[in-house]
């Protein structure tokens, strides 16, 4: 119950710390970012937008692969008194 509590709080700081994080982070392709300069030029926000979409697109196969380690987790785990169970059998 300890290392799941542990677990548990390490992967939440670890959430808190990389979504804080996002804001600073400009991942763009060549293209889009001249896009997006040009439009900010112009008094457009529409590379705002894109930077957002971007950042979104980044953050799904993350959570995917959060959710297939918590699935993972649930289904191979054991516990004490099971592991007690099988040494007496």
């Amino acid at each position: 119950m300890k290392t799941v509590k542990y677990l548990l709080v390490t992967i939440v700081l670890f959430f808190t710390i990389s979504v804080t994080a996002i804001s600073s982070v400009q991942a763009q392709c060549a293209m889009c970012s001249l896009n997006a300069e040009n439009s900010t030029q112009n008094g457009n926000t529409q590379g705002k937008g894109l930077n957002d979409g971007i950042l979104f697109l980044l953050a799904i196969p993350y959570l995917a692969a959060a959710g297939l380690g918590f699935l993972w987790y649930k289904k191979f785990r054991t516990s004490k008194s099971d592991k007690t169970q099988e040494k007496i059998l």
